[in-house]
């Protein structure tokens, strides 16, 4: 398939935004029941929360430079009880909203208390918003994930583990540059987020190695022989019949070189998951901000590089006819 910037920016600036609020609401449920100190990172909260709509926001415009007609947009919500593209159309915007209210909430101070636990602990509007906008956020990684997950005609993307790998990924990203955020505005808690972004990156270097081992070894189903349903053992190509390009030619094909291919596949394993995990277990022994500015900066060039590579990588069954092309 042939990777558009569009959807490469889509995909990973809304995925480091989700993966931010979880981070800092994850934080934030965490001081409530008293596992971490309270107030160690309350003027984070904020100013996280309105970078993460920033982020989604981004990835929201960059869509629209993928349709042919914007201002049809609205459309594509029509489907959401069999497409996961509707789903995620009408997920996003209703994450953005909840992210703000939230941001707001911690912002403003207009945070009455709904009720207390136990303990004593203050259970305030923000912190039922941030529930409700968690569980969108989880929902839009599923969304994003089967939206390439249930094409069974493309096996490289038709596993459970394209969903793992955009969930994990998102939250690694947004977790580092949860992490590089408090390193300014909180220090004290960015230890914890240098840590969780440090787990959640193995996690997701393992998971997107257990899909590369996977799909290495998937063998196609359709050959030049079943599509025409002609049994000689030789069939070969000479012309695709015809000496302009077409849509198919275009959009189903990447059109870069082999060594390309597998460059993108080692700078993404490099950038988007050891060099990241590397600068911040370094910030865990020496606790220096700039490594987590480097950290959350090669990660997302490298995650961008991903994103090409999953694409590139899926093999659409129309290139047996195309070969000559490909």
């Amino acid at each position: 398939m042939r990777p558009a910037l569009s959807v490469i920016l889509l995909t990973t600036l809304i995925g480091a935004g989700q993966g931010l609020f979880l981070a800092i609401f994850t934080h934030h449920w965490l001081t409530l029941v008293g596992f971490l100190p309270a107030g160690e990172a309350g003027g984070l909260h904020g100013p996280a929360s309105f970078a993460a709509l920033g982020l989604l926001a981004a990835g929201l415009v960059a869509s629209f430079f993928h349709l042919g007609r914007p201002e049809r947009a609205w459309r594509s919500a029509a489907k959401w009880r069999t497409s996961w593209l509707s789903r995620e159309v009408i997920v996003l915007p209703a994450l953005m909203g909840a992210v703000f209210l939230y941001g707001a909430a911690r912002l403003t101070g207009l945070n009455p208390v709904l009720a207390r636990l136990p303990g004593g602990a203050a259970v305030d509007a923000s912190w039922a918003i941030g529930v409700a906008a968690s569980v969108l956020a989880l929902a839009l990684f599923v969304c994003t994930g089967m939206l390439y997950a249930c094409l069974k005609f493309l096996r490289e993307w038709n596993s459970p583990l394209t969903v793992a790998n955009y969930t994990l990924m998102g939250s690694a990203s947004g977790f580092t540059l949860a992490a590089a955020l408090a390193a300014y505005l909180a220090p004290a808690a960015a230890p914890f987020f240098s840590l969780w972004a440090l787990v959640l990156t193995l996690l997701a270097a393992v998971s997107r190695g257990a899909s590369l081992v996977r799909n290495a070894r998937l063998r196609p189903v359709s050959t030049m022989q079943t599509a025409l349903g002609v049994r000689h053992p030789q069939i070969r190509q000479i012309s695709r019949g015809f000496t302009a390009g077409s849509f198919n030619t275009h959009e189903f094909f990447h059109g870069a070189t082999v060594a390309m291919v597998r460059s993108a596949k080692w700078f993404f394993l490099t950038f988007a998951f050891a060099v990241p995990a590397i600068l911040l277990a370094l910030h865990l022994a020496a606790g220096s901000a700039a490594l987590l500015v480097a950290a959350i900066a090669l990660q997302m060039a490298g995650l961008m590089a991903e994103r090409w590579f999953f694409f590139a990588e899926a093999n659409h069954p129309q290139n047996l006819y195309y070969q000559a092309v490909a």
